[in-house]
């Protein structure tokens, strides 16, 4: 009975942060799907390609990979460049993936952006086990986006719209988590380093070619400059 409360109440607390991602997984899993089926693919493909990569951009490309010759090594470049910021997500929560037990390999696999977001930034309730609500999270992420690449998939041949502009559901998701982020803390050091880097590497690399170098030169300087910016804001929670 102590377990099923805890995964209860762990189901409970993760439910509402995945209420976003739904909304935008669904339309763009949708489109996905849609796609899929345009390229002239059955619903089975959307369906396993989600549950088994669950890579969002990757597998938009991967359309394309699949009508074009068999090259492996182009593909595994590809694949390389578009998902290597999930190696950056993946060492900033080594420590929170510790003692997770057999959960740890699917929150690995299933780690994507939006997930990331949530599990690294959430303010877990106490009376939450923190191993099951990362598996909700993850869970339910990736069941949405699942449903919504089947169900692109099967009303593909019936449905036609422009789909132009839903995109941006994602990115207007992630300025809302950084705000939330940014209200909830007393220093913005943080914020602001990776603020001025994406920038500075928009601005030398492009748009194209920018994710790489920023995410480098953010994790060099967050561990170049982490004992100063963790004194100053023990500092400022010692003031308060």
């Amino acid at each position: 009975m102590k377990r099923y409360t805890i995964i209860k109440n762990s189901f409970q607390a993760a439910f509402p942060y995945t209420i976003p991602i739904f909304a935008g997984f669904w339309f763009l899993g949708l489109t996905y799907g849609i796609y899929m089926n345009v390229s002239g693919f059955s619903f089975i493909y959307p369906m396993i390609m989600s549950f088994i990569i669950f890579g969002g951009s990757l597998e938009f490309v991967a359309v394309s990979l699949l009508l074009g010759a068999f090259n492996p090594i182009q593909a595994f470049t590809m694949t390389l460049m578009i998902q290597a910021r999930h190696l950056f997500y993946g060492i900033s929560m080594l420590e929170k993936f510790k003692d997770t037990g057999w959960k740890k390999k699917y929150l690995i696999f299933g780690m994507c952006d939006e997930t990331f977001s949530i599990n690294y930034t959430a303010n877990i309730p106490k009376d939450v086990d923190t191993a099951w609500f990362m598996f909700f999270v993850t869970a339910l992420n990736h069941l949405y986006w699942v449903f919504g690449s089947t169900l692109g998939g099967i009303l593909g041949s019936f449905i036609h719209f422009d789909t132009e502009g839903l995109d941006f559901v994602m990115t207007a998701m992630f300025i809302v988590i950084f705000l939330e982020q940014w209200l909830k803390e007393e220093k913005h050091y943080t914020a602001l380093i990776g603020i001025a880097v994406s920038v500075l590497c928009l601005i030398l690399f492009g748009a194209n070619n920018f994710m790489i170098p920023t995410m480098l030169m953010i994790l060099l300087l967050l561990t170049v400059f982490k004992n100063p910016i963790d004194n100053k804001e023990d500092k400022s929670a010692s003031a308060l």
